[in-house]
């Protein structure tokens, strides 16, 4: 239990490093892009290592909820505590996240926390990092679209209609099923159950701000058609006239 403690200060020390250094590296480009671009390299490794652990190491998170941690499990955790502990910190200082995110945030700290301190129920908690990291590129494209002025073309649309689905699929109903196998489970303690019932309950308060954002931007689209049909149906009465 001793190494735990070293390897997330380690971790820590790690994100801040690759923090200052892209600071002193691209300081034209402010402090949140810097940190947007540590998110971004954060959400491809957490992925890539726990699809690694759920899809190929195992156990499988459906049927084996409670199990024992394993080394991997235990690294993948410790190098995203870190992480998040990083960014929390750094969205606490400059203030640019609400009160949901920093929620959020102080729920994965504390979620992780105690997947380490039990030595159990590290195979879920790796499964909730990767449903919660892989929609994160597409986040963070987003707002590097937004940055340098190339949201509104084909790529941002592209980049949001896959947000708004793979975050539907991997957090609501890939969520939802985790949580019955999780809550039907005899293994898992019941502290673990309560966490991902609070985590899945936060996927949803997610869920409405994202329904609210498609459903103003298919209004958006909407209007905007109907303008240029409007425009298109007069032009052509106008040159019929002439």
């Amino acid at each position: 239990m001793t190494s735990l403690p070293i390897g997330v200060v380690l971790c820590l020390t790690g994100w801040i490093t690759l923090y200052k250094l892209l600071c002193n590296n691209n300081e034209s480009r402010g402090f949140e892009w810097n940190c947007r671009l540590v998110t971004l390299l954060h959400g491809i490794l957490a992925v890539c290592i726990t699809a690694y652990i759920g899809y190929v190491e195992g156990p499988w998170p459906f049927t084996h909820p409670g199990t024992k941690n394993t080394p991997l499990q235990i690294s993948a955790m410790v190098i995203s505590l870190g992480y998040f502990i990083f960014d929390m910190g750094w969205c606490v200082y400059f203030r640019t996240e609400g009160p949901v995110m920093l929620v959020h945030h102080t729920m994965s700290i504390l979620g992780i926390l105690l997947t380490l301190s039990l030595g159990e129920s590290g195979i879920e908690s790796c499964a909730v990092i990767f449903a919660s990291e892989i929609t994160n590129p597409l986040l963070q494209t987003r707002w590097f679209l937004r940055q340098l002025g190339c949201y509104e073309s084909l790529t941002g649309e592209v980049v949001d209609v896959l947000f708004v689905v793979l975050f539907v699929f991997m957090r609501i109903v890939v969520g939802g099923r985790m949580l019955y196998c999780e809550l039907i489970s005899p293994r898992p303690r019941l502290i673990i159950k309560c966490g991902g019932v609070a985590m899945y309950v936060l996927s949803w308060v997610f869920m409405v701000d994202i329904g609210r954002f498609a459903y103003r931007k298919s209004q958006s689209k909407y209007r905007l058609w109907r303008d240029q049909h409007k425009l298109a149906a007069v032009n052509g009465h106008v040159g019929k006239t002439d």
